[in-house]
């Protein structure tokens, strides 16, 4: 049987990923749908890197600013949503791209994964969700543990240790069994260490001078819950304690913050480097050339110049 044709890209963060989606798009006549397990809240577009209105007007987007920060969404939400589009897509004529840096989302819909309906949002989980990290982290069985650590999970991360403790209670296996809907070419966006540090820095001093601490500021004004944002992590949980006096310098903030995203796209880079099937793109060459030949191949569409399509060869 053939199955229907998308594209998947991915990368850590600051990797340029959402700008080459967007370009890739244009030239192929796509539509996006994100992976970004934060870009699906309102309201904080500054902390989780979100596109551009001009860029979302440019090609079409999905699965951006459909939740409200405290609202569940779980990787089978992001399945369920992303299984649904696809089709929708293809039959406009338009090539799907699954876009972003959330590795689970963009595993979730290329592979396949099976999920046990209904399993992804129980009691047990509305229970662990109100318990504080140092709890569940002691709630983990040993081959819960023995699967974060061999996975390189991060042990802070309180979802994916929600996640362990429900499929074991389940007992349902930690690792994903797979039926594959689609045919997926995974293209990866690659730079040297050195420059992807650099790439982080500057985006997060753009990002601060363009107001990120305001966003935050702002919903804890309104009267928003903390919890949610230090359950988001990264940004939204630096900025959370630099407003409640954690840092003693807005200078150490910045620095805690820049290291600890640097943290975070090691991790990404290494979640990725295990998936072989992923072709990486030299974002320091001719990376949309690269890119455009793989694509061009992969559709059999034959080669293509610039933002238009060749004639096929």
């Amino acid at each position: 049987m053939t199955l229907p044709k998308i594209i998947a890209i991915t990368g850590p963060n600051a990797s340029g990923k959402s700008s080459l989606g967007i370009e890739l798009a244009k030239t192929f006549d796509g539509e996006i749908i994100s992976a970004d397990s934060r870009q699906v809240y309102r309201g904080f577009d500054l902390c989780c890197g979100m596109i551009a209105d001009e860029e979302a007007r440019a090609v079409p987007h999905h699965l951006i600013k459909i939740k409200n920060i405290g609202e569940s969404f779980s990787v089978f939400d992001y399945q369920k949503m992303a299984y649904s589009l696809i089709p929708q897509i293809l039959n406009r004529g338009k090539v799907p791209f699954v876009v972003g840096g959330t590795g689970l989302y963009v595993r979730a819909v290329a592979n396949g994964y099976v999920f046990r309906e209904g399993s992804a949002d129980t009691k047990l989980r509305d229970r662990l969700e109100k318990l504080p990290i140092n709890e569940l982290q002691a709630m983990l069985t040993p081959e819960g543990r023995d699967f974060l650590a061999s996975n390189r999970s991060d042990s802070q991360n309180k979802r994916r240790i929600i996640r362990v403790i429900v499929k074991t209670a389940l007992g349902e296996p930690l690792d994903y069994e797979n039926s594959a809907r689609y045919d997926v070419l995974r293209l990866g966006a690659k730079w040297t260490k050195e420059k992807l540090g650099e790439r982080i820095d500057e985006r997060l001093t753009a990002r601060i001078e363009q107001g990120m601490i305001d966003e935050v500021k702002t919903y804890i004004n309104n009267g928003g819950n903390q919890k949610y944002l230090y359950d988001l992590g990264l940004e939204y949980r630096y900025i959370l304690w630099y407003l409640t006096g954690k840092f003693q310098t807005f200078d150490e903030f910045k620095l805690e913050t820049a290291r600890a995203i640097k943290r975070f796209a090691k991790r990404q880079a290494t979640w990725f480097k295990n998936d072989e099937s992923i072709r990486w793109l030299d974002m320091e060459a001719d990376y949309l050339k690269q890119a455009r030949s793989l694509i061009s191949d992969f559709l059999g569409r034959g080669t293509v110049s610039g933002n238009r399509q060749g004639r096929q060869v």
